[in-house]
Order: C-alpha cells, then structure tokens, then sequence
C-alpha cells in the first residue's frame, strides 16, 4: 500500500481583468446623472434666492440700527462694494455646496463628478441667458434706459474688481459643489458600512 498524499486543491486566482458580478452590476449606477445634477442645481438656485433674501433683510436691519444710508455707502466705494461682493459670493457657494450635496445623495456614486455636473449647468444656463440678454437688447436697448448710480471709482477699479470677483466666484462655487457632492455620498457610505458590519 502506497501512501501517497494529494496537495489540497488552491483557489484559483481570478484574472484581473475579471469584473466580479456584484461590481458589474454596480457599474451601471455609477458616473454622471443628469437628472440628480439637474436637481441640485435646481436646489442652488433656490437656496441662493433663499439666502439672498435673508442676508438682505440682516443688512437693511443693521443699517437702520447703525443709521447706515447711501450718502455712507457713496462716501467709501471700494469698502461698500468689497462688502457686497464678499456677501455676494458667500451666499452663492454655500448655495453651490447645498446643490452639489443633493446631487451627491440623489446619484449615490461619484458624488465629486454630480456635483461638478450642478457647477456646470449653471455656468451652461448663465451663458445661454447671457446670450439671450444681448440678443434681446441688441434690438430693444434696454440698457440704455438703466440710469447707473454715480459711483467715485475709476473705469479700471472697477473692472479689475469685477475681474476678481468673478474667478473667485468660479472657482469657489466649483470647489463648494465638488466638496459637498462628495459629502451627499459619504451619506451612502456610511450606510453601506454599516450594512457590512450586521
């Protein structure tokens, strides 16, 4: 009698180019989806209307109680305007992070690249409304009619300002739509780890 031992059989390795079924399936829900981006930049518009709204009735409160009126404001440009524009763009990237977070728990994966998606329809809508304004005022001259406040500033000042307001504006609500996409799946996240761990 011949004692002969067998080596137990090993697993074998899965190529690594094989897709385990459960993540294939996973795949489909994965990436961009226009409807949960569309959604949160419904929710950043909303929210930035919401806010405007607030911030304005805080700031005509406080002026009243400070006695702050438009002679004050036309005495110091640069510092009432740099006021607003810093009010200005806080509101609309906190308004951008609400959208970006709602696109991020509506999508449920890839909350960074949704959340990017609610950045860019806004700026897609914005350049389709711009389009629009310049067309319709090309033939009406609307803006011919809008008497602009006289205001103690040179042409260039007031460009640059733009200027910087603007790439802050850009960059901001785009980090804010980002991060709080990343944050609406961290939501989902945490579910998932706890279904694990039961």
């Amino acid at each position: 009698m011949s004692n002969v031992t067998t080596a137990p059989d090993r697993p074998v390795a899965a190529a690594p180019d094989r897709v385990p079924a459960a993540d294939a399936a996973l795949l489909v829900y994965r990436g961009f989806k226009f409807g949960a981006a569309f959604f949160g930049w419904l929710i950043a518009i909303a929210m930035s209307v919401l806010l405007s709204a607030a911030v304005s009735a805080v700031a005509l409160l406080t002026a009243e109680i400070l006695d702050y009126n438009r002679g004050d404001a036309e005495a110091a440009p640069a510092a009432a305007g740099l006021t607003a524009s810093v009010m200005g763009i806080a509101v609309i990237t906190v308004a951008f992070y609400s959208g970006g977070y709602v696109a991020g728990r509506l999508a449920r994966f890839d909350g960074a690249r949704n959340g990017f998606g609610v950045w860019l329809i806004a700026i897609l809508v914005a350049i389709l409304a711009a389009g629009a304004g310049a067309l319709l005022n090309s033939q009406y001259d609307w803006l011919g009619d809008v008497q602009r406040p006289d205001i103690a500033l040179s042409t260039e000042a007031m460009a640059t300002g733009g200027v910087i307001a603007g790439v802050a504006l850009l960059v901001l609500t785009l980090l804010a739509a980002v991060v709080g996409g990343k944050s609406g799946q961290r939501y989902h996240e945490k579910i998932d780890r706890l279904i694990v761990e039961e």
